[in-house]
């Protein structure tokens, strides 16, 4: 009788913990079904990256199971760190909200201020690898890559940690750039405009796929100057004359600490969701966007818009995090180091 008790006592404690916490109970399809699920982007709306996140939300609902309803929702500001941080830390950590960040914050801890570790996110995947390059509007002294060390200029920034503050930095603290950075705008949307209205001489940061989506009449009327590509290696469609930033290295100790920064090329436009979420509703989010890179209706959507689809698992970019987070210390603390304004 006693063992008899003691095997009811345990299936109703069972039974109880499951009620106390009924989303462990759910299968994946239960838990998404008739759930509207945000979609926090980092970015100003129009940005590339909202662009992209606006894509995702359309088509890849239909392969998450239960098909549920993505939302937009721009959360700009820091470079993205203010909506990484929501994510993170307010919203549920049970797969209900996903998110973009820039390419460069996971390891902004590494090489700023950050307080988090880039790899404790539930990394999804990344649409595209692309190029970023620092640019100048047309009527500024500054048109070359020759001119950076010569003639002053002034960049816009998002903030620390930023593709846009952090390139800049690169040019001015590697190469020598008089290049003045005024950072703290919202987004890359809000710098253009200041950069259009000559409150700005330029940018860095700037991913080669947006300029060619949002701004093809700046480049068909030549009113900006590309100074630079910041990537490992260089899109095939980029002018010919405008030189890789690891080309201009001068020493392997440059190309190293070079490469610290520029290995978050490789996460393109990420997107993810908070840490911790439960292990079946991480697969089914990847999976799922595994299979919206795959849909022809998104590939044909992206192409209307002139953007690029490469994408990244997010196995992938768990694998190269933990390959950055690994560097030594040395080259970490120069990489650290460079990017101080």
């Amino acid at each position: 009788m006693r063992a008899f008790g003691g095997r009811h006592f345990i299936v109703a404690l069972l039974a109880t913990l499951l009620n106390a916490n009924p989303a462990h109970a759910q299968s994946v399809a239960e838990f998404y079904r008739g759930r509207t699920m945000p979609m926090v982007i980092g970015f100003s709306s129009g940005s590339g990256y909202d662009i992209y996140a606006r894509l995702l939300a359309r088509f890849m609902p239909k392969y998450i199971p239960g098909n549920p309803t993505i939302i937009s929702q721009n959360m700009p500001g820091a470079g993205s760190l203010r909506a990484a941080q929501y994510v993170a830390q307010v919203a549920p950590k049970d797969g209900s909200v996903i998110g973009t960040m820039s390419r460069s914050l996971p390891v902004e801890p590494l090489i700023g201020d950050g307080k988090f570790d880039g790899r404790a996110f539930t990394w999804i995947g990344n649409i595209a690898n692309n190029n970023s390059l620092c640019a100048t509007w047309h009527t500024a002294e500054v048109k070359t890559w020759n001119d950076i060390t010569s003639k002053p200029f002034v960049l816009g920034g998002e903030g620390p940690g930023s593709d846009l503050d952090n390139f800049a930095l690169v040019l001015k603290n590697m190469f020598g750039a008089k290049l003045k950075l005024v950072s703290g705008y919202p987004g890359g949307s809000e710098v253009n405009l200041a950069m259009e209205r000559r409150e700005l001489d330029g940018r860095c940061g700037w991913s080669w796929d947006s300029i060619k989506s949002t701004k093809p009449d700046w480049l068909r009327d030549r009113k900006i100057n590309l100074l630079a590509v910041f990537g490992l290696e260089k899109a095939a469609d980029v002018p010919p004359e405008v030189p890789l930033i690891l080309d201009k290295a001068r020493t392997d100790e440059e190309r190293k600490i070079l490469r610290v920064h520029l290995a978050a090329q490789a996460f393109g436009r990420p997107f993810f969701a908070a840490p911790g979420i439960p292990e079946d509703r991480k697969k089914a989010l990847r999976e799922a966007f595994d299979a919206t890179m795959k849909d022809a209706d998104f590939i044909a959507e992206t192409a209307k818009v002139r953007m690029e689809v490469s994408p990244t698992t997010g196995q992938e970019i768990e694998r190269i995090l933990n390959e950055i987070y690994a560097s030594p210390p040395d080259v970490i603390e120069k990489a650290k180091r460079l990017i101080k304004g």
